[in-house]
Order: structure tokens, then sequence, then C-alpha cells
């Protein structure tokens, strides 16, 4: 069995700073990156050490179709997330389903 992972995940988004919002109130430390000439876009290395980036669309369409699957924390205080442990199915910004698992710890 060859062990695989994913290790990189980019989303092009129609609206970066609401994308911003959304996924730091789901937990996501994101932080801010611009690599060479490229554009600013936002960054979260997840607890696996994958990383999931937000890029703004521009001459890139907004990444469409997408499910998302995240597991956070439910301790409020580590991630300001107001939701009950348990599955919740959430939209992004940009409509995409965001399948979110908050666990308690």
């Amino acid at each position: 069995m060859v062990t695989s992972a994913i290790s990189l995940l980019v989303i092009y988004t129609a609206d970066l700073a609401a994308c911003e919002e959304f996924y730091r109130g789901l937990g996501l430390r994101l932080v801010r990156e611009r690599h060479g000439p490229g554009p600013e876009h936002l960054a979260a290395t997840l607890s696996d050490g994958g990383v999931l980036e937000f890029y703004p669309a521009r001459s890139q369409p907004p990444t469409g179709r997408l499910r998302l699957g995240l597991t956070v924390d439910a301790d409020p205080g580590a991630t300001g997330l107001q939701l009950p442990p348990g599955r919740h199915l959430l939209r992004d910004p940009d409509g995409r389903t965001v399948d979110l698992q908050v666990v308690a710890r």
C-alpha cells in the first residue's frame, strides 16, 4: 500500500476577504503570504501538515463545485466557533459546501 496524503489544496475565490472571515470563524489560522511577484493570498497549515490556501480568482476562475471536509475543536476559546459537537453542513461565501465535524477534546 502506498502512503499518500493531500499536502496542498488551493482554492480560488471571488471574495478573499469574505472567505478569510468565514474560515477564520471555523478556527483556521490563516496567514497572508506572497511568493515572488504572485498575488497575496491566505494559507493555513492544518494539524496533519497539509496546507490550505485561498487565492483571489483574478485570471483563474473561482473554484466551483467542491465539498471540503474539515474537523475542528469544539472549544470556542480555541476557535471562536459557536457550534455544538457533531456534523454541520455549511456554505462558504462562494457557495461551496463545507462538511464540518466539530469534536470535543
